[in-house]
């Protein structure tokens, strides 16, 4: 690691690959010639075009996206997207049932609750979202307009293991924390969509992978900058789309494929999930939060016996250069946030760091 370099274990905005970086700063004035930069590109111009739909094309291959949906790039982060989903959706029947598994999934529901019957699916709150609920314990009704829940939770650091069957009724999945961590079977899916700001690039933006099925429902009063149907016929250039952000989207997708595409992710992140996991089953110190069925290969969760040893540990691995490990500020503890551009030598640093913490102060 180079000493001006920290190991970054932010929930997000989170770290990115070295090399994204040093090739985005190389072309920051003159990209590839054009004189300019991709800030001040028009998103009508060719060279800038040529940039979207690389992008878009490399997305849809490491993907392996069918023909059967679109992928859009929009505006506002997935908070957006708790609003667009039932204004586009919901329409069919006027109910939808959702699983709330943590912070996230609950907002998306109380947005939702806005434009029509929402019914709870499936809750966790009762275990403080520290589990994830089981095939058998979804109640997912033929007449849901869609079932919703919140693929991976940084906060509690919790991950759905399978795809739910739900018979009929569209799925749509919240994976801002975990697309492009694993190979996905796209065709199980309505809609995923996801903040860009944890596995994919910096903020700014959403990705949704719609079945196109699904477009053209939206309630009479939806906003045309949230319509899918708007953002699908206009190819995502409704407006003057986030330029920079698609750019950098594209060179992590070309740093994901020449580092062994979703399929390679998918064995690093179990093997750099395990590291810290196996350390925190054997620690006397530390324990970690989630149940071990569901925890997140994302988000690490854990905490020691008490407040001020939480924030010492925090202090000091800050200062080892393992930094944005505190835990989210409604639930405390620690978060280490090891999408993939988090490179294993930054998890073992941190796992020889808290044996070495608790040497000195168990």
């Amino acid at each position: 690691m180079p000493s001006e370099r920290i190991y970054n274990f932010s929930a997000g905005p989170s770290v990115l690959p070295l090399g994204v970086l040093e090739r985005a700063a190389s072309e920051m004035t003159n990209y590839r010639g054009s004189g300019m930069s991709v800030m001040e590109m028009s998103h009508r111009s060719q060279v800038y075009l040529t940039i979207f739909e690389k992008t878009k094309g490399d997305l849809k291959r490491l993907l392996a996206v069918p023909d059967t949906h679109e992928i859009l790039f929009m505006q506002g982060g997935a908070t957006f997207q708790f609003s667009a989903v039932p204004l586009n959706l919901i329409g069919k029947t006027g109910v939808a049932d959702y699983a709330v598994t943590g912070s996230f999934s609950a907002a998306a529901m109380k947005e939702a609750k806005k434009y029509g019957t929402i019914r709870i699916a499936a809750t966790t709150e009762a275990t403080n979202h520290t589990v994830i609920p089981e095939q058998r314990d979804l109640k997912v009704l033929p007449d849901a307009s869609y079932f919703y829940y919140c693929a991976n939770n940084t906060i509690y650091g919790t991950e759905w293991k399978y795809t739910p069957d739900t018979g009929e009724v569209p799925i749509v999945t919240d994976m801002s924390s975990n697309i492009l961590s694993k190979p996905l079977d796209i065709s199980k899916y309505g809609i995923i969509f996801a903040g860009v700001q944890k596995n994919m690039a910096p903020a700014g933006m959403a990705v949704v992978i719609i079945d196109k099925s699904l477009l053209g429902g939206e309630l009479p009063y939806t906003p045309k900058i949230m319509s899918y149907s708007a953002a699908a016929s206009s190819d995502s250039m409704l407006n003057t789309p986030p330029c920079y952000t698609i750019y950098m989207l594209g060179l992590v997708l070309e740093w994901l494929e020449e580092n062994g595409g979703v399929a390679q992710m998918e064995r690093l992140k179990a093997a750099k999930a395990a590291v810290l996991y196996d350390f925190l089953d054997s620690s006397r110190l530390f324990r970690g939060c989630a149940e071990a069925t569901a925890r997140s290969d994302m988000n690490v969760t854990f905490r020691t016996p008490n407040e001020e040893l939480d924030a010492k540990f925090v202090k000091e691995a800050a200062a080892a250069g393992l930094c944005n490990l505190k835990g989210h500020r409604s639930v405390g503890g620690m978060r280490a946030s090891i999408y993939n551009a988090m490179p294993p030598e930054g998890v073992g640093a941190l796992a020889d760091f808290m044996a070495r913490f608790e040497r000195e102060n168990g």
